[in-house]
């Protein structure tokens, strides 16, 4: 009896058990009773349930990061080797609606078959260097609008879509890898004729500024030499102005009689020399008896 009662409540255990399930805080759960999905959806805890006539059917809901590795076209038909990340999540809300539509396998059944349609008609409209260059971001952005197009009315929210690595052909890569070494030449040679370019102009700008400086000392020195004559001139002219009125005024003060006694007084001085003299006159001017101091 005892041996009974401890089988009957290991089976009332075991079913206990198998009748809960516990939904992690990044899913929610739907009961699915005899093969029909349920509209309640479950939030995290724990969830009971009758084994006997129902599962719970538990669905992430956090961000998944689904990896691809694809064969892309170019503009030029030329085939591109990708590596590429499409960031999606799903609706909680949508959950009974992907399971009746699209199922568990909503991956391999619909998000890898739109892109790779989508990133296959996207890419055929670039050339193969687009990929490399900054326009990726705009064929990422291309993708995600198709993506979102055909996924967000099925109940996923594409978060993004990351072409994470292209490999092109080794032909094109080195020609690439030529135009970008030729490309960053030009723009190091035009550097360096601008750096020439500004240096002749400043060189320009030198000799004008000394030719101009020079202008202007040969100027200064001109009116300086053009004024010192002037000063000259002006000086001697009043110089000579006033050479003439002292001139003037011993002419006006020699009155004949003046000029008389001059001759007379000069006469008188020289008559008192020790010295023989001769005079020799013109007949008018007084005699003076010039051999008296003589004898």
């Amino acid at each position: 009896m005892r041996m009974l009662l401890l089988n009957f409540t290991a089976l009332a255990a075991l079913l206990l058990l198998s009748s809960c399930a516990t939904i992690m805080p990044d899913e929610v759960g739907v009961k699915r009773r005899f093969g029909r999905v349920q509209d309640n959806v479950r939030t995290p805890g724990l969830v009971g349930f009758n084994p006997f006539s129902t599962r719970v059917v538990k669905v992430p809901v956090r961000t998944m990061n689904l990896a691809i590795t694809e064969n892309l076209p170019s503009k030029e038909g030329l085939t591109i080797r990708s590596e590429s990340s499409i960031l999606y999540r799903v609706k909680s809300s949508a959950v009974p609606k992907i399971l009746r539509e699209t199922g568990l396998e909503y991956e391999d059944m619909l998000i890898l078959p739109v892109f790779r349609s989508a990133a296959s008609d996207i890419c055929s409209r670039y050339d193969a260097k687009d990929m490399h260059s900054a326009r990726r971001a705009e064929i990422e952005s291309e993708i995600q609008k198709r993506l979102i197009e055909v996924c967000e009315p099925k109940g996923f929210i594409i978060e993004a879509v990351l072409l994470k690595s292209i490999s092109l052909p080794q032909g094109l890569t080195k020609s690439i890898e030529a135009k970008l070494e030729a490309e960053q030449d030009a723009l190091r040679m035009q550097f360096v004729l601008d750096r020439q370019r500004q240096e002749a102009q400043r060189q320009i700008i030198d000799a004008e500024g000394i030719k101009e400086i020079a202008r202007i000392q040969a100027e200064g020195k001109r009116n300086a030499a053009l004024i010192d004559a002037d000063a000259r001139a002006k000086s001697n002219e009043i110089e000579a102005e006033g050479i003439k009125k002292a001139n003037d005024l011993i002419n006006a003060s020699l009155s004949p009689n003046v000029l008389r006694f001059k001759q007379i007084e000069a006469f008188m001085k020289l008559s008192t020399s020790n010295n023989t003299k001769t005079i020799i006159t013109d007949g008018k001017t007084p005699m003076v008896n010039l051999l008296e101091g003589n004898n």
